[in-house]
This record gives C-alpha cells, structure tokens and sequence, in this order.
C-alpha cells in the first residue's frame, strides 16, 4: 500500500472515529487487549527475530533492552490498553460556556486532532501506547516504526486491528508503514494533506531530522540530559538511592540519571560513598579535576561530557558553591526533561522548581517517574519538551486541541 492510500484510509478512519461513542472505543480498546495475549507466540517469536538482527549488527545492550519483548512485558502492553479504557475520556468536554451582550453562547469544546503520525525507533511497546491513546481520543494513527523492530511492529499492529475487527470498529484506524526506505520516511513528515501532526519519538538524531525536515506540525518528544543536585543539606541515604535507581534502573530510556550536580561543601565526605554505591553497578563517573582528587576511581570529564545523554553506565559530575550555581549549570546543559533536587531546605526546594526550565522537576524523587503510567495517564505518546501545546508526558489530553462551539438564535453582525 503506498504512502497516499494509507494517508486516504487514516482521514475517512478519523471521520469515523469521531462518532463513536465511549462505550464503543472502550470496548474496542479492550478487545485490541484481549488479541495483544491471542497473538503472544506470533508476536515474541517476530520480536526474536528483530532481537537476532539487532545483536548481529552491533546494536548496544541499552537498545537491545528497549527493543526486546517478554510475555511479561505484551502483558504489561495490553493492561496498559485497559487502563487507557479506564480513564475519562477528554472529548467533548465543554471547557466554557459564556454568553456574549448580544445573546451568543460562545464556548469552546474539546475535539480529536485527526490523523496523528509517529515516526520512532526500536520501541515495540510504542506501537501499542500510540494505538492506544490515539483511538481513545478519536484520532486515527499512522505508524513509521524503525527498521530494527518491524518484524515485531508488524505482528502487534495485525493483532491490535484483529481486535478492532472483533469490536465491529474501523481497522484503519490503527496503520502501519512497512517500508523502511529513508525516502518513504520522508514522504511521510511531508504529507500535509492529510497527517495533522508529527510525533517523532526516538534519539537525538531522529528528533532533530523529523524537526528539521517536516512540513507536518510536530510535537517534539526530546532526549533527556536529566540532572540531579545533591545540595548541601541533602540526606545521604536518600540521596543514594535516588541517584542510583535514576541511574541504573533502566540506563537505556530518557528519564534516567545522566548528569549529578554536588554541592562542593559536601563532596568530601559524599563522593567516596557515592563511588562505593555506583561501583556495585560498575558505573564510570566523569568529573573535573577537584572530584578526581578526592575519588582516584573517577575518569576526567571533558565540556561534552555536561551535555551528553550516554543511555549507559556512565554519569557526568559537577562540583557548585550553591543552590544557584547549580540551577545555571542544569539550564544550561540540559534538554528540559526531568531534573530532581535532594535537599531538606524548603527554600532551595521552591527555588529549584521555580526556576528549573524542564518539563518535570523533582524535589527528593527519582528522575524515573516522568512517565505517562506513573502520572495517571494509562500510557504516553511521548515526552514533549518543548513549550507549545503540550508538555511533559502526553497522555489523552494532550492529543485533543479545541473548537469553538457558538449558539445563536438568529443574531447577525452589523
């Protein structure tokens, strides 16, 4: 099928899409669940062989680990289709009703945005949460997946439009581009004529072609340089063990710890037992000279170091005289994902997190949690870091805009 028809099929599904009811998509969600377990051998065996050619071709154990599928982690993809049917359902919320001195009733409702396009990588649990939170909104979604998971991408989206075929629902609603030509890539950022946005999910490296080239509005989703501030005042025990789940709980996925911030005051004494903790984990720790001569197990830090997401066991570390200078090292070198501050003074906590430009920040809390399931969203399309329409992790509302809804009664302009 080329590029044309699958952009023609996506605009009649939205049309479609937009007169179900709840009751309907729920249970088109819950069935796309149900085919998710059905196809469990079709899908783990296609996965292997992506797992296979990814291994061969020198493909990192970070990607390796977001690329991988489990029976446990197809079933935490269809209970996160479940909870999306769950959650309240943002269209057709009325947002405001006011009537103007002319008798108008102007109010403003929400409303699907469409035919929603993602391109991403090697993330097959994307191919489910995209499906998911588009056809809860109304929105038809095309899908460009990476070439490292398309045998994996394939079986999920064949089994998620069984579901819907099981439903009674439109199976074009959920479309899958199987060519993995760069060229066809870039057909699609320019099919204006019927994709109203863009999701690129992925590296730097996609975000920033998809950015560039699109004629499609984009959402950008971005990388994630996340920092964590020690102040001086922080518990070390907690401090640890913050550090350590943001940094080696999951190294390949964009909340993780990539760079710490310590007050100098402390370093002394905190830094020898930070190593002692990173070292069960064998991360290496990049820091200047000052840092160095107080650990002897610390590699030098160089400038590209600060701006750097390594998606590794590998950690960037700053010495600062302050809650200040900590805040301008962090808005400086970061990519307005998530930062955290350890501290037990409120004051620095409020300063941190008013004056942090990220998407999520932090007081005394893991980096890990900037995720749609941990915020209540059911699932996410993405992280967006940019300031435009939506921020943060996305979940159903951030894929609805708004229209202006008008009662009259014969009123005319003069």
């Amino acid at each position: 099928m080329d590029l044309m028809e699958i952009g023609m099929r996506a605009k009649q599904a939205a049309v479609c899409l937009n007169k179900l009811g709840v009751s309907e998509k729920n249970e088109g969600l819950r069935l796309a669940a149900q085919a998710l377990l059905d196809g469990e051998p079709d899908i783990l065996a296609a996965n292997q062989e992506d797992v296979v050619r990814a291994a061969a071709n020198g493909m990192s154990p970070a990607l390796i680990d977001r690329l991988e599928l489990t029976p446990a982690r197809l079933q935490s993809m269809a209970d996160g289709l479940l909870e999306v049917a769950a959650l309240e359902d943002p269209v057709g919320e009325v947002l405001s009703m006011k009537q103007r001195p002319n008798g108008l009733l102007i109010g403003q409702k929400r409303v699907p945005l469409g035919v929603v396009g993602m391109i991403y990588e090697a993330r097959p649990n994307v191919t489910a949460d995209a499906f998911g939170l588009c056809f809860k909104t109304g929105n038809a979604v095309i899908l460009k997946g990476g070439s490292d998971a398309i045998e994996s991408n394939k079986e999920i989206v064949r089994w998620l439009r069984k579901g819907l075929q099981d439903a009674g629902l439109c199976q074009d609603a959920l479309q899958l581009i199987t060519d993995t030509d760069r060229e066809v890539t870039r057909q699609f950022m320019r099919l204006n004529q019927y994709v109203d946005v863009l999701i690129p999910r992925g590296g730097a490296g996609l975000i920033r072609t998809v950015v560039e080239n699109s004629t499609v509005p984009v959402i950008e989703t971005g990388t994630g340089n996340c920092h964590i501030y020690v102040d001086e005042s922080a518990d070390f025990t907690m401090a640890l063990d913050i550090i350590e789940n943001a940094k080696t709980q999951r190294i390949g996925v964009c909340n993780a710890c990539e760079s710490l911030v310590v007050h100098r005051r402390i370093a002394e004494q905190f830094l020898p037992e930070l190593w002692e903790r990173l070292q069960k984990k064998q991360v290496e720790v990049r820091a200047e000279a000052e840092a160095r001569a107080m650990v002897d197990g610390f590699a030098e830090a160089s400038e590209e170091d600060w701006g750097t997401e390594y998606l590794d066991y590998i950690l960037s570390l700053k010495l600062v005289d302050s809650v200040d200078e900590a805040i301008a090292h962090i808005n400086r070198y970061n990519t307005g994902h998530s930062e955290a501050i350890i501290t037990k003074d409120y004051a620095n906590a409020q300063k941190f997190l008013n004056e942090i430009d990220a998407a999520a920040v932090y007081v005394n809390a893991s980096t890990r949690f900037t995720d749609g399931n941990e915020f209540g969203f059911g699932a996410e399309i993405g992280i967006s870091t940019q300031k435009l329409h939506a921020r943060g992790p996305m979940g159903l509302t951030a894929l609805t805009t708004t229209k202006y809804i008008i009662y009259g009664n014969g009123q005319v302009r003069s």
